[in-house]
């Protein structure tokens, strides 16, 4: 089946410019051009992929991705990996994207070529490979972490991680490199791709957000070590 990617944008000429690009790709395009037409897609839809603008008539995209991100009602959309746009150089507005859940962004002006690249490294990447399924044998056992790679399912003291694409394969990079430390730009390579250009510093959003759903308190954290002037590490012990 092709991959199911939604498009969300009030520009006419960008949306038809991405949504002809994505379908030379073979993928599967629905397009919304406000955020209330887009919660209406994401619910019947069920994207593998959503291309999230910022700025939207009727419902923003930041509180759109909230809602997606938080709310019972879309929690098939937990998952997803999302893109967000911004034609905004404001650093704040992609600091708030990607705590709410976003997993990579551009900003407008872009090519179109390179966001096509990104869609197709992230669903290479992200778990949309048919690759669930394997057995508990490649598990990565510690004292308070259980993780599956096959089935991209965590565990923390016996509770199931809720975490985002990016969030589990920062953890997966970090646990299968325990005790030693990952610099950003490693951690780049290996969650995003070397074909990322993004800036490092969303690498230390993301590992906030996954220490806040790991220990409740992002400021005071113990399995994920901060190396400063480094990187990070994950300390927790193997079983």
């Amino acid at each position: 089946m092709p991959h199911k990617i939604l498009v969300v944008d009030d520009e006419p000429t960008l949306l038809n410019t991405v949504r002809a690009y994505l379908r030379q790709e073979g993928y599967t395009v629905r397009t919304a051009t406000d955020g209330e037409a887009g919660l209406r897609e994401a619910r019947v839809f069920q994207p593998d992929l959503l291309i999230l603008d910022i700025m939207l008539p009727c419902l923003d995209g930041l509180e759109l991705l909230r809602r997606l991100r938080q709310e019972p009602a879309y929690a098939h959309m937990r998952d997803v990996y999302v893109i967000m746009l911004t034609a905004r150089a404001d650093e704040m507005d992609k600091v708030i994207g990607l705590t709410l859940g976003a997993d990579d962004y551009l900003t407008k002006p872009f090519s179109v070529r390179e966001l096509v690249a990104r869609v197709k490294a992230a669903l290479r990447r992200f778990g949309y490979t048919g690759e669930t399924g394997r057995r508990e044998r490649d598990a990565l056992v510690f004292q308070r972490l259980r993780i599956l790679p096959g089935s991209r399912q965590a565990w923390m003291d016996d509770s199931e991680l809720d975490l985002t694409p990016i969030e589990f394969d920062l953890l997966l990079a970090l646990a299968r490199h325990h005790g030693r430390v990952l610099t950003r730009e490693q951690l780049i390579e290996q969650v995003w791709g070397s074909d990322y250009y993004g800036e490092e510093r969303v690498v230390d959003v993301h590992v906030g957000r996954l220490r806040k759903k790991m220990e409740g308190d992002a400021s005071d954290p113990k399995l994920i070590a901060t190396v400063w002037g480094l990187g990070y590490r994950l300390q927790d012990e193997p079983a």
